[in-house]
């Protein structure tokens, strides 16, 4: 006879499932109320996975009868998953995390191979529920940092409900089944079992296709023959390579050209590098007024070159570059930047290396059949492109001395590099960003050892969104990724080191031979306001007359949109630069 109806064993089995029971709805409301940092919630998950394990071992979690052997190994498994998580201090939240899902699966499996042998009912039911259980797991891998928020509340619901279902269990009498309970409303309540389960499934699937497709990102092309120059390149840079007509993204009114040209990298090794020119259709044989436009963040990959986009000259204060050369007969030319487009790697939000992009890309437009072009040049940039144009305007006069610079806008530059990156480690953009450094710059600085020096559990995301553009639909997936990442990319103690070092290398801070104007939205989450008038502080004790202009509850992308009051502010700051109007600084 078995032991189940010895009562003794039920009695003691009885007391058991009520402690276990009380401890598990305690523990689900502490995780669920009270506000906890993600260790703590993962410590309450553990706790909680040791809870139900033990609980599903003796028969007390009131998930119904099974083979007793299955029980106990699914119960331990439970139970050991959550003892890791509580004595594996050290581990990352991803590396947790795989503890808690490994749990979850087995816990599937087992629901699964029970299912097997039981009645129609309870087999589709558990054959169901089991497989998104499954999927469940393989989903908190790709969303870690949702999982966790999803422990929190989901896994605080689920001790909950487990508890009291294994209360009732434990405090009522035995149910016994006889043939009248296969009908009516029991049988109603057995399908109902299955009817839940297939829900749950439909639920998980809809999430898993929709991961799928927002992860996916863009398909745009690799970067074809254009892209590759033959050897032997031109020893001095600033010479043109290669033409050809663009039709893509071009207003109507104007012209252009996807070009490649030569460069140097900070060492002095001649690189190649891609760009556009745009200039207006109705154009005569004087010189054209110059802009040069450093492009922002947009991936550090070859195919993700503006040049490749269909909208090439979108990026920035696309509207106000637009105005520039359609109202007002300027010409444009965009540097690609070396790594976008041609071979990598891209130094992304190396100062220099920036620069000389820009104004080589300036230097070969002037090379281009059909324009002729003025040797004087306004330069822009938005976000990294604003550190771009302020490095451009600081070396300008001993790397590019054909060009004179009359003015210099950075519009939410990346100024203060160290700053920014200890600005917003923590959060999703800073995340994104942090990655794209650091696949960048291991390349750039070897020295470094940056691949070396991530916080444990980052190195994945940052592998994925070092492949993924910042534009079109590729943001998405970037940002995304960026969400999942558990932890800051660069732990402090990098940020203080080697590491910290080179980004304030890489900090613009002049001199500017030209007048200079700094946008600022003050809802920026990305560059900091705080951050900017930071800098613009210093710059301005240091002597530097800038000009700066903040605007009120527009964020990034919203300070460089077609309707910012910066649009026509910066077409009229830049007309006047070239009529020779003085400047008006701020400081």
């Amino acid at each position: 006879m078995s032991t189940d109806f010895d009562p003794r064993v039920a009695g003691t089995r009885r007391v058991a499932g009520v402690i276990l029971a009380l401890a598990a709805i305690g523990l689900g409301l502490v995780v669920i109320l009270v506000h906890l940092t993600l260790p703590w919630i993962v410590r309450g998950a553990g706790v909680g996975l040791v809870v139900v394990g033990l609980a599903t071992a003796i028969g007390v979690d009131g998930a119904g009868r099974s083979r007793r052997w299955g029980r106990v190994l699914a119960g331990l498994a439970s139970a050991a998953a959550g003892v890791v998580v509580l004595v594996w201090q050290s581990a990352s939240i991803r590396s947790l995390l795989w503890v808690m899902v490994t749990a979850l699966v087995v816990h599937g499996i087992h629901t699964i191979l029970a299912a097997l042998r039981s009645e129609t009912d309870r087999r589709v039911a558990g054959l169901v529920g089991g497989a998104a259980a499954i999927l469940f797991g393989v989903l908190c891998l790709v969303w870690p940092v949702l999982a966790i928020e999803l422990v929190k509340y989901g896994v605080g619901a689920w001790l909950v409900f487990v508890g009291l279902r294994g209360l009732l269990e434990s405090l009522l009498p035995p149910r016994r089944e006889d043939a009248s309970a296969r009908g009516g409303r029991g049988g109603m309540r057995r399908w109902g079992r299955t009817i839940l389960a297939v829900v749950a499934l439909l639920v998980v699937v809809a999430l898993a296709i929709g991961s799928a497709l927002l992860l996916r990102g863009d398909d745009r092309p690799e970067p074809g023959d254009f892209y590759s120059a033959t050897d032997p390149l031109p020893d001095e840079p600033g010479v043109l390579l290669r033409a050809e007509t663009l039709t893509s993204g071009v207003p109507a009114g104007a012209d252009a050209w996807r070009i490649l040209y030569t460069t140097t990298d900070p060492s002095g090794g001649v690189r190649v590098a891609s760009g556009a020119v745009i200039a207006p259709t109705d154009r005569g044989q004087d010189p054209l007024p110059l802009l040069s436009v450093a492009h922002g963040t947009t991936g550090i990959v070859p195919r993700c070159a503006p040049t490749l986009s269909p909208t090439p000259f979108a990026d920035g204060a696309g509207t106000a570059l637009e105005q520039m050369v359609t109202a007002h007969g300027w010409a444009g030319v965009i540097s690609d930047y070396v790594g976008l487009g041609t071979e990598g790697p891209h130094p992304y939000l190396v100062g220099q290396a920036e620069a000389r992009n820009v104004l080589d890309a300036s230097l070969a437009a002037r090379q281009l059949d059909g324009v002729t072009l003025s040797t004087d040049t306004v330069v822009w940039g938005h976000s990294q492109g604003g550190h771009g144009a302020l490095w451009a305007g600081q070396i300008a006069g001993d790397y590019a001395p054909e060009l004179t610079l009359k003015g210099i806008v950075g519009m939410a530059p990346a100024t203060d590099l160290f700053d920014l990156a200890e600005a917003s480690k923590d959060e999703v953009a800073g995340k994104t960003v942090s990655a794209y450094i650091a696949q960048s710059w291991n390349a750039v600085y070897p020295e470094l050892d940056l691949s070396g020096h991530l916080n444990p559990g980052t190195a994945y995301g940052v592998e994925e969104i070092g492949d993924l553009c910042f534009n079109e639909k590729d943001v998405i997936a970037a940002l995304i990724r960026g969400s999942q990442i558990p932890e800051q990319v660069f732990p402090d103690s990098a940020l203080d080191g080697d590491l910290g070092e080179a980004l304030r290398a890489n900090s613009p801070t002049g001199p500017w031979p030209s007048p200079v104007l700094i946008a600022q939205g003050t809802s920026d989450p990305l560059v900091k306001p705080g951050m900017q008038q930071g800098w613009v502080d210093a710059r301005c004790a240091a002597g530097e007359p800038l000009d700066y202009r903040t605007y009120p509850g527009l964020d990034h992308n919203g300070l460089v949109a077609a309707d910012s009051p910066l649009t026509p502010q910066l077409v009229s700051w830049t007309l006047d630069r070239w009529s020779g109007e003085a400047p008006t600084p701020t400081c």
